[in-house]
């Protein structure tokens, strides 16, 4: 016979066993809730800061590390050299870099807030210009340094007061954490570190021959103001340095603009990146001439 109250007893085990397992059955869905909605934050705030895409990224080392995907770098290299070509100081470099990182994760926008576009976020609204000059990032980059130029004091205050004395921003700080970064990338970028730049680029490059190696010469005269840049064949430019600070903007530049310009290989002296390796390394074989930076772009087809 069973002994009186077994049954209550299991009747509430077994409630016991039904809410625990309720308990851990809801546990589990909060925790993927949590997790789609982890996910989806993140997706939306990759989406807006345009992080790099895994197999055409960019990697800059000058005493730091900086990962940029090759739109991120092709501009962020328009921006040092226009600033040079103006004779602007390093430190002016810094901040446009901060500023374009802040406002449009370095790429150059069609939207922004009201009717801000491009690099800087600037708006034809404001007197910066039209949007289609404010969508090239040679005039973007211009109007940012002749503004900040006119900054009393600017070469003295954090990156982020210079920033905001042109910017006028609703987030005043926000600049500031893009200044370690910003420093690596002109460091690299304005020729002060050897094979910092090196990027990884797409199978498939935009430009290819005689039109690519012809756009490569002129851009590169246009951001840098040289007039020594020369088509050295079909499928390449030789570009004259007057030293090797010099040298290494020139081949820093190329390589950042490797994928949109189709350049298979970049060398100066003794050292070359290939877009097969996306890296740097010692030249094999006939090098160079002395004080030249040689590029090769993809031949057609």
């Amino acid at each position: 016979m069973t002994p009186a109250g077994t049954y209550a007893c299991r009747t509430v085990d077994q409630e016991v066993w039904v809410r625990t397992r309720a308990a851990v059955a809801g546990g589990v869905v909060l925790i993927l809730v949590a997790v789609i909605a982890i996910w989806l934050v993140a997706r939306k705030v990759g989406d807006e800061l345009r992080l790099p895409l895994a197999g055409r990224t960019c990697t800059v080392q000058a005493d730091g590390r900086v990962v940029l995907d090759v739109e991120q770098m092709a501009n962020a290299a328009t921006i040092a050299a226009i600033g040079v070509q103006r004779g602007m100081p390093e430190r002016a470099v810094v901040v446009a870099l901060a500023t374009a990182y802040q406002e449009s994760g370095l790429r150059n926008l069609d939207h922004g807030d009201r009717d801000s576009l491009g690099l800087f976020q600037q708006r034809p609204s404001k007197g910066w210009g039209t949007p289609e000059q404010i969508r090239d990032p040679r005039y973007a980059a211009n109007r940012f340094y002749k503004a900040l130029k006119k900054v009393r004091g600017w070469e003295k205050m954090r990156v982020t007061d210079a920033a905001q004395r042109v910017q006028r921003s609703a987030f005043p700080e926000a600049y500031q954490k893009w200044a370690d970064d910003s420093e690596v990338l002109t460091k690299a970028l304005l020729g002060d570190a050897t094979e910092a730049v090196a990027c990884t680029v797409g199978r498939t490059p935009v430009m290819h021959g005689a039109a690519a190696a012809a756009q490569l010469t002129r851009n590169l005269a246009l951001d840098w103001g040289v007039s020594s840049a020369e088509k050295a064949s079909q499928t390449g430019l030789a570009v004259t340095a007057q030293d090797q600070r010099d040298g290494w903007r020139y081949a820093h530049w190329l390589v950042s603009h490797a994928q949109d310009h189709g350049v298979k290989r970049v060398r100066f002296g003794d050292l070359e990146w290939t877009a097969r390796n996306g890296t740097w390394g010692q030249v094999t074989g006939e090098q160079g001439s002395a004080g030249q930076v040689v590029a090769e772009v993809f031949a057609e087809g």
